[in-house]
């Protein structure tokens, strides 16, 4: 009414205007009524959109005084609570918290919003629901008071306790085992950097492999394993619990132990004892008491090297103990550390070294011992001229040629090249070319492709099949991976001699029990190194023996690692009819081997 009348006098006083100040003054207050009316219903409306949306909200809300005491709480956040809207009135917002961490959050944020008006704080917390805590992403908000200066805090609230267990269920599933619910690898590792980083006391890191666990798997079935494999970890936990222990399932029945604190190295070693025998005590799966062994690579050491140098050494120790013959446990040793892992970068490299041309033929000439200057043979092997190392002979890389799978192609190239030399030894003497033998590794002795290689191999040097000898020895032939029985018995029907090498009378009666096409046998091993230095009675009769039982099968009879020409007169009278070894000459390669042949084909 008083702003009506003042602007009344003012627009009379204006030139222009004819009404009388009264009826200004009305139609003024009529302007004013309308305008009120219309403030009136846009605020109502807007009360209206927000009591809506306050009360149709899914998220949880909560108005408080300047203090942060809850004055009107929505129905959203008492579903979220556990609790009526209206026993939230009267209640602190920093009490909705669920442990002190979240009431000091809570109450926090409260005093940010009034003291330093920011615009919001946010945070993931638990609140207190009647059923326990509750994880929430909770919002502080202000709103200005009617007051300038003055903030209501306003609490809002999203449940995320569905989405939280959700993504601590796969949390844990990335750092855990699902078969066994171990830390897996990728946990182990940071477990093991943070150990190794802290620098502090030993760590001690234990690699265990179980031994032949494929034949579990496959002879009692998968989910026995899987049994199997479970009652493995529970073990090791049980065995492995002091020393801040730590188990992990690394791989498929592949498991590691990290120890950290103060102990020496005979305390870990009885804990792997340990838990050697405990797995060596059957588990009943199905009414299959099933026991089983492992290998492990133990290492020791300050907590000061990298993690990365601690893996590399228990994974070098752990191969050293699978290769001892499993069963056993080893213990790091620096020394023989260093050398393990000189043969792995050996082996590594084999396939570039291949394709690289560092590979060449080693042979070694085989005589007649009636007539040492006669040739019966020249047996081809393998030699590598490595960058690094030197000149190195098979027996230094076809165990690793083994392990890395290059075994067959190493023999191809043997085999291949062998046959090359043979084309180039019958151009150049006729008939008075040796033939061939060529040692084949098991591996490709066992190879389903053999006999289709060997075929190729002499088509495509125009060579009869009486050109080649090819020797094999017992494991080979008894290998159930491979069917080397008819390989042998094709490649004789295709000319080529059969040679099997033996050390014992073993070895000799697998060609009758078997039916092998062999036409030579080499001895090998203790039967001839016994008579290296002087006669021996005992070994003599063994030999006899062993020759006898040969003529008997119409085989002729060599030897091989012959040393001296009186330990080739020694085999000599005994029947061993051609021998190889130092007596005749060192293994010769390229221009000496054809110079050689050149001098006994004069």
């Amino acid at each position: 009414m008083d702003i009506a009348r003042r602007w009344a006098s003012t627009l009379a006083d204006t030139k222009g205007v004819s009404l009388h100040p009264d009826v200004l003054e009305d139609v003024l207050l009529d302007v004013a009524r309308e305008s009120r009316a219309q403030a009136e219903r846009a605020r109502e409306a807007a009360v209206r959109r927000f009591t809506a949306l306050y009360s149709a909200s899914p998220i949880g809300i909560a108005l408080a005084d300047p203090g942060g005491v809850i004055v009107e709480a929505n129905a959203a956040l008492g579903r979220i609570l556990g609790r009526s809207a209206e026993s939230l009135r009267g209640i602190p917002i920093p009490s909705l918290g669920s442990a002190d961490r979240d009431i000091n959050s809570l109450r926090l944020g409260v005093r940010e919003l009034v003291e330093h008006t920011l615009p919001h704080y946010r945070e993931r917390m638990r609140l207190e629901h009647v059923d326990g805590p509750l994880w929430v992403h909770a919002t502080l908000a202000p709103l200005p008071g009617d007051h300038e200066g003055r903030v209501y805090p306003v609490l809002m609230v999203e449940d995320i306790n569905e989405l939280h267990l959700l993504q601590e269920t796969l949390r844990h599933q990335n750092l855990h085992d699902p078969l066994t619910g171990l830390p897996n690898a990728s946990q182990f590792s940071a477990k093991l950097e943070a150990a190794v980083s802290a620098g502090e006391d030993q760590v001690a890191l234990v690699y265990l492999d179980i031994d032949g666990f494929k034949v579990v798997n496959d002879g009692l079935g998968y989910e026995v394993g899987n049994q199997v494999l479970r009652g493995v970890a529970h073990k090791l936990t049980s065995v492995f619990h002091e020393h801040d222990a730590f188990v992990a399932r690394l791989t498929g029945d592949g498991f590691a132990v990290l120890l950290h604190g103060r102990f020496t190295a005979t305390e870990v070693v009885n804990l792997v004892q340990h838990a050697f025998d405990e797995l060596a005590e059957p588990m009943y799966v199905d009414g299959h008491g099933v026991g089983v062994s492992a290998s492990a690579g133990i290492v020791v050491r300050p907590a000061a090297d990298t993690h990365r140098e601690v893996l590399r050494a228990a994974e070098i120790t752990l191969h050293r103990a699978k290769e001892a013959g499993k069963a056993q446990w080893v213990l790091h040793d620096p020394e023989l550390d260093a050398r393990s892992r000189t043969r792995y970068r050996i082996g590594a490299v084999l396939a570039g070294a291949l394709e690289n041309g560092e590979f060449e033929l080693l042979y070694q000439p085989t005589v007649k011992l009636a007539d040492p200057s006669e040739l019966a043979a020249v047996n081809a092997g393998l030699r590598w001229n490595h960058p690094e190392f030197g000149e190195l002979d098979s027996e230094e890389f076809y165990p690793l040629a083994e392990t890395t799978g290059m075994t067959v192609p190493l023999g191809r190239w043997l085999l291949a090249e062998a046959l090359a030399a043979t084309a180039r030894w019958r151009e150049r003497f006729g008939d008075r070319a040796p033939e061939v033998c060529v040692r084949l590794p098991n591996r490709l002795a066992i190879d389903p492709d053999l006999v289709l290689l060997v075929k190729e191999q002499l088509d495509r040097h125009n060579l009869p099949g009486q050109a080649l000898r090819l020797c094999t020895d017992g494991p080979s032939v008894l290998d159930p991976r491979g069917e080397v029985m008819d390989s042998l018995a094709v490649l004789a029907e295709l000319g080529a001699t059969m040679v099997l090498t033996v050390s014992g009378t073993a070895d000799l009666e697998l060609i009758p029990s078997h039916q092998l096409p062999v036409r030579h046998v080499i001895l090998s091993g203790a039967v001839v190194d016994a008579l290296a230095e002087h006669d021996d009675e005992v070994a003599s009769r063994h030999l006899r023996h062993l020759i006898e039982r040969g003529r008997e099968l119409g085989l002729r009879i060599g030897a091989e690692g012959v040393r001296n020409r009186e330990h080739a007169a020694r085999l000599h009278r005994l029947g061993v009819l051609a021998a190889r070894g130092p007596f005749v000459t060192e293994a010769a390669t390229g221009d000496a081997i054809d110079e050689l042949i050149a001098q006994h084909a004069r």
